[in-house]
Order: C-alpha cells, then sequence, then structure tokens
C-alpha cells in the first residue's frame, strides 16, 4: 500500500488538487490521505464541498493579519506533525504557495520523497509573482517527482539542472477541475439581471503586489469600459482581502453596469467564466481556466508565468496601467473578429486527464522502486 498525503490550503490549489485526490481514492494500491492548511478558509470550504471531499486533516491556520514568516513556519509545524502520524511514502505539494514550499521542507527534513505538481512555471523575477515565484523554484528543487503541466515547463526544470529522469509532462490537472465542474447543471444566479443582449466581462484582481496603486489603475480602467459600453456588464468578485474590497467599493460602487459579489463557489465562478466574453485577471489559475473554456484574457500584470497562453494568443500582458488596460479591452470589445480569433486557439495547457497520469506514475514509482531511492521517470505526455 502507497501512503500519499496530499498537502494544500488555498481556494486555486483546492480545485487543482481536488481531482487528483478523487483519482488517488479509486485507486486500490493506494492509500491517500489529506491534510489542509486552511488560508482561505470560506472559500477553501466552497471547493472541498462541491468535490465532495473531507479532509483528514485541518491545520486552519489562518490568523487576521499574519505575516507570509507566520504563515510559513505555521504550515512548517503543522505538517512536521501530521508525517508523524500518517508516515506516508510520499508527500504531495501543489504551485507556488507558501504553504506548498513548508509542506515540502517538513517532508524534505523528515527524507520523505515530494511530489510537486505543476513544477517548472517560471516568470524569472523573484518578486514577480511575490513570493510565488521563489516558492515554486525553492520547492522544484526539493522535489522527487516534478509533474510539469506543459512541454516549456519541463524545458525550464531541464535548463535548471534537475534531471529529466524526475520530470513528467502530465497536462494541468485545472483542465481535469473543469471537466468535473462545468458538466453540473446550476442555475446562473449572479448577475441575476443579465440579459440574453448583454455581454459580460468578468474581472478579478488580488495579487499582493498589485495592493495599492496598481488595483486602483485597475479599477478606474474597468469603470471607463462599463461607461463605453451600453451592453457591457462588469462582473467582479471581491476577494476577501480588506485593500482589495476597500478600492473596489470606493472607485466602483454605483456604477450602474458593474457588479460587486462575494467570491461565489468554484461552479458558479466556472459557468460565469463559460458565459463571459472577455476576462480581465491578474490570477494565474484564471489564465488557464479561461484558456481551458476559450476565452480571452487579458493579463493585469507585467510578466506571466504561463507564456504557453501568449503564444497560443488566448492571453495578452497588458499590465496595470489604467489607459493601457482601457484601450486594450476597448479595441477587444469593438472588434468581434478579433475576440473570435482569441477565442478559437487550442487550449495549450492540458486535456484533462492530468489526474490518471500523475496516478499512473505514482503507482509505477512505488511499483517499480523502493520509498526514499532515486526515482527513475520518462515523460508520458507531449503537449500538443
Amino acid at each position: 500500500m502507497i501512503r500519499v498525503l496530499s498537502v494544500f490550503g488555498t481556494r486555486p490549489e483546492a480545485i487543482k488538487m481536488a481531482p487528483l485526490v478523487r483519482e488517488l481514492e479509486k485507486r486500490p494500491d493506494i492509500r491517500s490521505s489529506v491534510c489542509v492548511t486552511g488560508q482561505h478558509r470560506q472559500m477553501l470550504d466552497q471547493v472541498l464541498q462541491v468535490f465532495g471531499l473531507l479532509p483528514d486533516y485541518d491545520l486552519d491556520i489562518m490568523r487576521e493579519g499574519q505575516s507570509l514568516t507566520a504563515v510559513t513556519t505555521a504550515v512548517l509545524r503543522g505538517v512536521e506533525e501530521i508525517i508523524r502520524i500518517v508516515c506516508p511514502d510520499l508527500v504531495l505539494v501543489h504551485g507556488d504557495t507558501s504553504s506548498c514550499l513548508a509542506a515540502a521542507l517538513a517532508a524534505y527534513y523528515h527524507q520523505i520523497p515530494i511530489g510537486h505538481v505543476e513544477a517548472g512555471l517560471r516568470s524569472y523575477d523573484k518578486y514577480s509573482p511575490f513570493p510565488e515565484e521563489m516558492n515554486r523554484q525553492l520547492t522544484d528543487r526539493l522535489s522527487d517527482l516534478l509533474f510539469a503541466p506543459t512541454a516549456l515547463s519541463r524545458e525550464h526544470l531541464l535548463q535548471e539542472g534537475i534531471p529529466g529522469d524526475r520530470i513528467f509532462v502530465t497536462g494541468n490537472t485545472v483542465v481535469d477541475a473543469l471537466r468535473f465542474t462545468v458538466n453540473h447543471e446550476v442555475p446562473l444566479a449572479m448577475p441575476a439581471d443579465l440579459r440574453p443582449d448583454q455581454r459580460l466581462l468578468l474581472l478579478t484582481a488580488h495579487r499582493r503586489e498589485n495592493l495599492g496603486n496598481p488595483i486602483r489603475s485597475i479599477y478606474r480602467a474597468a469603470r471607463r469600459l462599463a461607461e463605453a459600453f451600453d451592453d457591457l456588464v462588469i462582473l467582479c468578485p471581491l476577494h476577501l482581502n480588506p485593500a482589495v474590497r476597500s478600492a473596489a467599493q470606493e472607485i466602483l460602487s454605483g456604477c450602474e453596469r458593474i457588479r460587486l459579489i462575494d467570491p461565489p463557489d468554484v461552479l458558479t465562478f466556472h459557468h460565469l467564466l463559460s458565459r463571459a466574453c472577455l476576462v480581465l485577471t491578474d490570477s494565474g489559475g484564471i489564465q488557464e481556466e479561461a484558456a481551458a473554456l476559450n476565452k480571452p484574457v487579458l493579463v493585469l500584470r507585467d510578466t506571466t508565468e504561463r507564456p504557453e497562453g501568449l503564444a497560443a494568443g488566448v492571453l495578452r500582458l497588458v499590465g496595470t496601467d489604467e489607459e493601457r488596460i482601457f484601450l486594450e479591452a476597448r479595441r477587444l470589445l469593438s472588434d468581434p473578429e478579433e475576440l473570435a480569433r482569441m477565442s478559437a486557439v487550442k487550449n495549450p495547457f492540458g486535456d484533462g486527464h492530468a489526474c490518471e497520469r500523475i496516478a499512473d506514475i505514482i503507482e509505477e514509482q512505488f511499483y517499480y522502486n523502493r520509498p526514499n531511492e532515486r526515482f527513475a521517470c520518462q515523460t508520458t505526455y507531449a503537449d500538443r
């Protein structure tokens, strides 16, 4: 029996790890345990409920106003205790959060193999996104199995000297999650007054480096767009961060065609995303989700660790300058043919079978290799 401990705690991590946990639970040779760290308490619980997951362990680390240092040390101590209880053969972590790095460190300190889901993403700017860029680079150095979502991610890892026989290109598990969520029939409840003849623009902004003047610039551009197009409704799910919410309330409140809402559950959000004609976001995960649903995205950042979307043509970098955001979005909204071209590109992030591949790899590695020995991996999926 292979004991696998999956550790995650934010809403984006949960969306991408939930289908993998469900796949691991199907395998008779795997004993799957889940530890949630609980940074996004309310939003995390929504995702767990949708996917029908009940965590085995909950660190519940979130405290008001805590620093990155506090988050990291709390996860490190908490996961260490869970490791002593579970005695896992493999610890699975995801992505680039501080809890991802801390959980990987806890496993490393106990010399337990680490599997990194969504390995190899890079912006090569340690402060953009912050602290995610260094979190994922350090986690990759600690990991024994690196599940790269695309061929380009694998190339990043190879260029950094990570042996190719430890890297698998699997596709991104977010596409697997979308196969689950968009097949559920749920009423499009928000905005309730959206008419069939109105277009929906979905706006999300929350990145740490965008707080302050950048996010205010983003919101000013959004208000101008709502005033420029009579047939446009802008839906803005607000992150729970008070700095995000106060800026949105100040700049966007009172505009007839802008709806400020609390974060919807993942089913509702994915259905709203499928209804949108254009997405403006500084989120990494939403770049992938939108691309998988053939939705054009203007990325509200100066860099992206998902250049596959830029190359495919479904993503465009616009940064946080008010005038540039407004002009780029207005140009697309005024050009249905260009929007259609961006919507027609092939999804570069996978085919929806990443979780099956990852589970297969884990079984193969522990069937042919003893735990804590060097893994012998081969690439099984090429991004086509």
